[in-house]
């Protein structure tokens, strides 16, 4: 029996050149996207929060300012471990605490 050896389409040094070639293009676009979305971010705090104008404050109402800063903070902070909440109780777990509260009432 004839076994033909076929020759591979594309040599190996030409592969792994096009994909050193691929690799590099993909690191460029991820180093552009970050840039972009840093970008947007500054974008994004330049709009909804401007700068502060603490000059001619008095040092009471600079603290007066602290304090009003520190509740939103602490409110944001509040939100958002609600929200991790709601999408760990979303997740598998939620539903594993659902199917046990439900088989718990049942008994």
């Amino acid at each position: 029996i004839l076994t033909i050896q076929r020759k591979p389409k594309i040599s190996a040094s030409r592969k792994l050149m096009l994909k050193s070639l691929m690799v590099a293009k993909a690191k460029e676009e991820l180093e552009q996207e970050i840039l972009d979305k840093e970008g947007e971010k500054q974008k994004y705090l330049a709009e909804r929060a401007p700068p502060l104008n603490m000059s001619g404050l008095s040092l009471g109402q600079l603290q007066d300012l602290c304090r009003e800063l520190h509740a939103k903070i602490d409110v944001v902070d509040e939100e958002r471990y609600d929200i991790e909440n709601v999408e760990a109780m979303s997740g598998m777990e939620g539903r594993k605490k659902m199917f046990d509260a439900a088989k718990g009432s049942a008994q």
